[in-house]
């Protein structure tokens, strides 16, 4: 576990660091056992712990920010109405739900839907980039400005990140906006969907 409590940014990068440097899981399953096991604040809170869905096998990993009231309750990643824009998104450009795998930057609702904050994610990301080392997708699509930072370790806005490629270890990695924003902000859905796009291209390439 990573206390980054009172600590400068540049401390708590380097001891997400060392923490994601201890971990190695051997498989996907003893990974999500590790992660059910975890003894942490905001799992006292939630109803689940929501771990992932979809195809482990996947080319392409989708990864969000933290579960809502819906995902809590089910257990499963964007399944409320932002996963149904999302299934309609990836539809749009051929791809399935059950084709993909999706999984979040924190495992464990926080109270009130609000951002996890700055703790609650560092002391998941040693297990997130396990899980991403873990499924080796040939393409990372990164959902929102919590996963985009955290992610890509950036303080760039998801806006200017948007519309093109970055990487996360090696791997080909988009940033788009959250579904959650785009029913708030439906006018921003036509640059979403270019990012689908550009998706459907690199899986292609």
């Amino acid at each position: 576990m990573v206390d980054c409590t009172e600590k400068s940014d540049k401390t708590q990068e380097v001891e997400v660091k060392q923490a994601c440097e201890q971990l190695n899981f051997s498989s996907l399953d003893k990974l999500k056992q590790a992660v059910l096991a975890l003894d942490f604040p905001l799992k006292k809170t939630a109803r689940h712990t929501v771990f992932s869905d979809g195809n482990p096998n996947s080319a392409v990993m989708i990864i969000g920010e933290a579960p809502g009231q819906d995902e809590d309750e089910q257990g499963k990643p964007f399944v409320g109405q932002s996963g149904k824009l999302l299934n309609a998104m990836l539809s749009s450009v051929g791809l399935r739900r059950d084709e993909v795998y999706i999984s979040n930057i924190v495992f464990w609702r926080p109270p009130g839907n609000r951002t996890p904050s700055a703790e609650e994610i560092a002391f998941c990301m040693p297990y997130v980039e396990q899980h991403v080392k873990l499924v080796h997708p040939k393409v990372l699509l990164l959902l929102g400005g919590v996963a985009v930072k955290s992610i890509l370790n950036t303080s760039e806005s998801i806006s200017r990140l948007r519309g093109s490629r970055s990487t996360y270890l090696n791997i080909p990695t988009i940033a788009t906006f959250h579904p959650a924003y785009l029913l708030r902000s439906p006018v921003q859905k036509s640059l979403a969907f270019r990012d689908f796009i550009l998706l459907r291209k690199t899986l292609s390439a």
